[in-house]
């Protein structure tokens, strides 16, 4: 019986990750529950899972102290934007097995949250991560050629940046895969996401960034691959469903039985599989600069993504402004020489009102 605090709780992650457990009473219990804001659905959530006032709270302070004084195995950590970070680094240091689906938080804090990390300790949520978790088992890490990352394309695969500059926040939201919060389907949209994800696999998984690769799946039946040095190449495949990956985040390695269907061979299947345009879509560039650049630059990165998103949902800027705002304000940046959590948010707070005062301008 594993003992589960669900961060973000109200959200998709978390929602589905309830069902999972609801689906399993044999194998979890819920510790905690931490909401964002919706107190109501966390109130139905707590009666249902018997979870008592004091372990099912709201917002990203109270998931630490939560987290510090609850007896639990897992944490998943489902919360969106960087407010993540203090919740990863207490699950860390409680000794917890974190169930990452916030990749912010692993991006802004870098080597802050790898250090705390003990094998094996952070197991990703995220579909291409877990892929990629999956696909590794086939090999040592030392015949690892590369890693290869699915992108469903978004709503605007194969547009120009003139195409681009006229999308409304309606069409970014219109996801053709996946049903996600307002921030995550933006990022899909401008590939900040995949971005993003490209640091997080060189975190995870301790590969080079020239070794890691994206491609256009618009199917998302391929999750993502590993390319071994023998030519070889291991993929994960499964209908877009997010539930397999949370509750392998749960039960790691192990699995469950019945979590999602599997593709169906007695039907006939068509996958495609494209290059990603890197001059269209800069957020890709942007991504591997401030991943190699390290520091708090993809602190910086993010931070300035989460207020520009915000911003272009507001109707202050266009939808190609979002990666010109990211690319300003990157090249504004001048870090600290040591990385802390301190320096983390110091930079996270400079980009957000970098980021603010530059579509003030616009």
């Amino acid at each position: 019986m594993k003992r589960i605090i669900v961060l973000g709780s109200t959200g998709s992650i978390g929602t589905q990750a309830l069902e999972i457990i609801a689906s399993n009473p044999d194998k979890f219990e819920v510790a905690g529950l931490v909401a964002n804001r919706n107190s109501e659905l966390l109130d139905q959530q707590a009666k249902k899972f018997g979870v008592s006032q004091e372990k099912a709270v709201i917002g990203a302070d109270a998931a630490v102290e939560l987290i510090e004084n609850t007896e639990a195995d897992v944490v998943l950590n489902g919360i969106t934007g960087s407010v993540g970070l203090k919740p990863t680094i207490a699950a860390l240091k409680t000794g917890k097995r974190l169930a990452l689906a916030n990749k912010e938080s692993l991006i802004v804090g870098g080597h802050l949250v790898t250090a705390l990390a003990a094998p094996g300790q952070i197991v990703p949520v995220d579909s291409e991560h877990s892929a990629l978790a999956q696909c590794l088992l086939s090999g040592n890490r030392s015949e690892v050629a590369k890693l290869i990352i699915t992108a469903s394309g978004g709503p605007f695969r194969g547009f120009t940046k003139e195409q681009l500059a006229q999308v409304t926040p309606a069409q970014a939201l219109k996801h053709p895969t996946w049903n996600m919060g307002k921030v995550v389907t933006t990022n899909s949209a401008t590939m900040v996401n995949k971005g993003l994800e490209i640091i997080e696999a060189h975190l995870l998984f301790g590969v080079p960034f020239d070794q890691i690769a994206v491609t256009v799946h618009p199917q998302s039946v391929v999750h993502s691959m590993v390319e071994f040095i023998d030519g070889s190449i291991i993929a994960q495949c499964s209908p877009p469903d997010m539930k397999l990956p949370i509750a392998l985040g749960l039960t790691w390695p192990d699995r469950i039985d019945a979590v999602s269907p599997p593709v169906d061979f007695t039907k006939s299947h068509s996958w495609q599989f494209d290059p990603l345009d890197e001059e269209v879509f800069i957020a890709i560039r942007l991504a591997r600069q401030v991943g190699k650049a390290g520091s708090t630059y993809p602190a910086v990165y993010n931070a300035a993504n989460e207020e520009a998103v915000e911003a272009f949902h507001e109707g202050k800027i266009g939808f190609t402004a979002i990666t010109e705002i990211i690319e300003a304000v990157i090249e504004r940046h001048q870090p600290q020489s040591e990385l802390t959590l301190q320096s983390v948010l110091a930079a996270e707070s400079w980009a957000r009102e970098t980021a603010n005062n530059l579509t003030a301008k616009r």
